[in-house]
């Protein structure tokens, strides 16, 4: 009988072992469950909306018509949930029903991108103790705030005017094959369908709910299985990858920007949350391994990979939520195309991070003064003044 050492030389160099080949494909099959659940989760969100009623639905949305009310709405609930995957599948949800149009959804997206990045500051207090491993984690946790503040300031008032994001994105909804909204009855909105009509059906017929608590009743397992299915995949997805996500962002030291972008856009995607991309950053420019200049790239494709949570939502809606899912894509992928080639552009966010990191070194109160008026007070001030 082979001892262990025969055992490891007889296996193939490079390659994992049967076992662990085993277990990858059983993840693999447990992650295909998973989103299958989270487009289910989706349409139940679409299905207890509309179950409400038309009037119903539009009283529970009422006062964020305003673009400033709505941007307000997009980071508050993004800080709430800890989530933009969440709020975004919502608002695809949301205007999938037709409870929302695209153009009133735009700057709650928008919102969405600017809350999702209060992970990276909690993330970067963890330092608070070491002044120096605090100012360089600190900048760069704030440092996608800034990128994020600047896409906002340059492209709400655009598209406020002209609409270049909802009406390319229509452009694009029209001309991508992939049965949304349109004559062909894709095989995964078929499924989907499907599994929330045997879940709606669940709740109406076997256990004899009716109006008003029905919906509700869809409405919260929509919302407990969106929760539960990014939590699982998330889960799920760094057991797979774990091992190969550290050694990926080390590859981006010192090298191409377009080459950095690209493996934050896979390592998000993959995982299923930027929060978790740009966490892992923190403390590697916290402790020195990686410059702020060189994480800032990964943080953009970050941005660009979280868009395709709510891109495989839009699956499950109609040709509507496929539009507000490709706003986001386009918003995310024009901001990095108009800052990041321009060296003085790029240095903004990047200086802004460093001074207020500095700021914070000297003076923790700025932590919470920030912490507190951008993603709390800003928000809930605006709801107030534009609702």
């Amino acid at each position: 009988m082979p001892n262990l050492a025969q055992q490891q030389l007889s296996e193939p160099p490079g390659l994992p072992s049967p076992s662990n080949r085993g277990n990858a494909f059983y993840r693999i099959a447990y992650l295909l469950l998973l989103l299958f659940v989270f487009l289910v989760a989706i349409k139940l969100l679409s299905g207890g909306i509309k179950m409400f009623g038309a009037d119903t639905a539009k009283d529970l949305f009422n006062g964020v018509s305003n673009p400033f009310a709505a941007l307000a709405v997009g980071v508050l609930a993004t800080v709430l949930v800890q989530s933009s995957s969440v709020t975004t599948s919502t608002i695809v949800a949301m205007v999938g029903s037709g409870t929302m149009d695209v153009q009133a959804a735009v700057p709650m997206i928008m919102g969405a991108n600017i809350g999702t990045t209060i992970t990276n500051t909690l993330v970067s207090i963890g330092h608070v103790a070491r002044s120096g491993e605090f100012r360089r984690a600190f900048a760069a946790a704030t440092v996608h705030d800034f990128f994020n503040l600047i896409m906002v300031a340059t492209f709400l008032p655009l598209e406020l005017s002209t609409r270049f994001l909802s009406k390319t994105a229509h452009w694009l909804a029209l001309r991508l094959p992939l049965g949304v909204g349109g004559k062909y009855e894709s095989p995964i909105k078929a499924s989907v369908t499907w599994g929330s009509d045997l879940v709606k059906h669940f709740v109406t017929d076997t256990l004899g709910f009716q109006g008003s608590f029905a919906a509700s009743s869809v409405l919260l397992l929509g919302v407990v299985l969106v929760f539960f299915a990014l939590f699982a995949i998330t889960k799920n997805m760094k057991q797979l990858i774990v091992n190969r996500v550290e050694k990926a962002m080390n590859a981006a030291l010192g090298g191409i920007g377009v080459t950095a972008i690209l493996i934050g856009a896979v390592i998000t995607m993959m995982v299923q949350s930027s929060s978790i991309t740009t966490s892992l950053l923190v403390p590697m420019c916290g402790s020195g391994i990686l410059t702020l200049e060189n994480a800032f790239p990964v943080m953009l494709g970050a941005n660009i990979g979280t868009t395709i949570t709510a891109f495989i939502a839009s699956l499950a809606t109609d040709i509507n939520g496929l539009e507000i899912a490709l706003v986001h894509v386009l918003f995310n992928l024009s901001g990095t195309i108009l800052i990041f080639p321009v060296a003085r552009l790029r240095a903004i966010p990047i200086r802004a991070a460093r001074g207020l990191a500095v700021a914070a070194v000297r003076n923790k109160l700025w932590v919470l003064a920030y912490v507190g008026i951008m993603f709390i007070v800003v928000p809930l001030v605006g709801m107030l003044l534009f609702k």
